[in-house]
């Protein structure tokens, strides 16, 4: 069974990748696996030009939905980050519906013109609580989202359910605040080395992911955002949230 919902981030196979698997490999692998959405990682390309075409294609045979993660920001020194149209390119070659980036040095001013110009490429467009005090905090993203919606721009909010406690904040709290700005949802848990937050696989940290997944829209889709060694972990996660969304 293929849950709608569900997409499998390639951060699970950081190891994989970091091994020099290519993304565009592991699709056929993801499919078996019973998913039909992938976010595919930007940092993960190791020659972009290339894989993006056969992304595109193999996507196109699997009938893959897919997201692109990008590790970079809408604003840079309080201006529009100039490499976004880039991005976007990059997303329309590879047929993404979704990308999200990370808000940046936001100062009030919206840029509204560039980022119309920006949405009307026809990708989806959203932003994510990162693990920065810059640009991950409760106040940070609810400052950014009234300001998009005030100006009537069709950008979205990828509630990171793991980041907050790399921010010092509660992610329950976080998600009563901001849920009627979610788009999308990367669901991972978080134990504790040291005292210091580690992303872990759900139910292998402290996060009580239910309570928040209750509080937070049921219609958007989520996504499985956190490292695993093998593929048993993604289909216990796959099993988890299939019980629960």
């Amino acid at each position: 069974m293929k849950d709608s919902r569900l997409v499998l981030n390639f951060l699970v196979f950081a190891d994989r990748v970091a091994d020099g698997a290519l993304q565009s490999d592991l699709l056929q692998e993801i499919s078996d696996l019973g998913f039909n959405q992938v976010e595919i990682r930007r940092e993960y390309f190791k020659d972009i030009n290339n894989e993006i075409d056969v992304i595109q294609s193999e996507a196109e045979r699997l009938n893959m939905q897919l997201f692109y993660s990008v590790p970079d920001e809408v604003y840079v020194d309080g201006k529009i980050n100039p490499r976004l149209e880039q991005y976007l390119e990059e997303a329309k070659k590879m047929g993404v519906k979704h990308i999200k980036w990370n808000i940046g040095d936001f100062n009030g001013e919206l840029h509204e013109t560039e980022l119309k110009a920006l949405l009307e490429k026809g990708v989806e467009i959203s932003i994510e609580n990162d693990q920065t005090q810059t640009s991950g905090t409760i106040k940070a993203i609810s400052n950014y989202m009234k300001a998009v919606k005030r100006a009537e721009l069709h950008i979205g909010y990828v509630y990171d359910l793991g980041n907050w406690r790399f921010v010092g904040e509660d992610e329950i709290e976080a998600a009563n605040l901001l849920k009627s700005y979610v788009h999308y949802i990367h669901v991972k848990d978080v134990a504790y080395t040291d005292e210091q937050p580690q992303a872990a696989g759900l139910d292998h940290g402290e996060i009580n992911w239910r309570k928040v997944l209750q509080i937070l829209p049921k219609n958007v889709p989520v996504a499985i955002e956190y490292p695993t060694t093998a593929n048993a972990e993604i289909l216990e996660a796959k099993e988890l949230l299939e019980s629960e969304i």
